[in-house]
């Protein structure tokens, strides 16, 4: 690592801790050279995720989305904002360690519908009344009776 106060290329870690919730590594550096410190971060990069639409259209995968299509869900319901965070997160983690760079809708979907149906049933009804389109009263009493049969 270069040194920001002499440009010397070589410095050594005097220390190291976990910053941002562990998301990043905080280093205390010092210059072999001028011996004065400087901190540096180091993150994990991430590859972009380009979410391919129902109608073959693609977009860059946001998180913002997918919480907002929870709370929509999640209107006048007693789920925490927390916990729909934390089900954004776990899923974008799980996106992100699956390798694949192009992820269908359709997956990003059934991974929200799974995580709900464990957090607030009638959540999960008005997720999946949205995301699979019912279009009359006998295909959204078909889902009802599917989660009644796997209590």
């Amino acid at each position: 690592m270069k040194c920001p106060y002499c440009n010397h290329p070589e410095s050594k870690v005097v220390d190291s801790r976990p910053a941002d919730e562990g998301n990043s590594i905080r280093r205390r550096r010092e210059c072999l050279e001028c011996h004065r410190r400087f901190t540096t971060y180091e993150t994990m990069e991430s590859l972009p995720l380009v979410v391919i639409k129902r109608d073959g259209s693609r977009q860059a995968f946001d998180k913002s989305k997918l919480l907002n299509s929870m709370l929509k869900a999640c209107e006048k319901r007693s789920v925490p904002l927390s916990t729909l965070e934390d089900i954004t997160e776990s899923i974008e983690q799980s996106l992100q360690n699956d390798l694949e760079r192009e992820i269908p809708s359709t997956e990003i979907g059934e991974r929200v519908m799974e995580r709900l149906k464990d957090v607030d049933e009638v959540a999960y009804v008005r997720f999946a009344s949205v995301y699979r389109q019912f279009r009359d009263i006998s295909s959204f009493m078909e889902e009802l009776s599917r989660l009644l049969q796997e209590r």
